[in-house]
């Protein structure tokens, strides 16, 4: 499973906000939502969050093994 938890932590680091982040990206609410709940995101919504963020995309998730 792909975990967004570290893309979270970034963004409370950061103090960076998620409307704000929206704005900064384009990216929809709906994939924000997405990313709240570790579903599945295209690797162009990854590319524009390392983009804004200045980031690598190991930032972002992690992979969590299946128990």
């Amino acid at each position: 499973m792909i975990s967004y938890k570290p893309f979270q932590k970034l963004l409370i680091d950061r103090e960076i906000k998620k409307q704000d982040l929206l704005k900064m990206t384009g990216i929809s609410s709906a994939t924000m939502a997405k990313l709240n709940t570790n579903e599945y995101v295209s690797l162009e919504v990854i590319d524009k969050l390392c983009t804004a963020l200045g980031c690598q995309p190991g930032d972002l998730l992690e992979h969590i093994a299946d128990q």
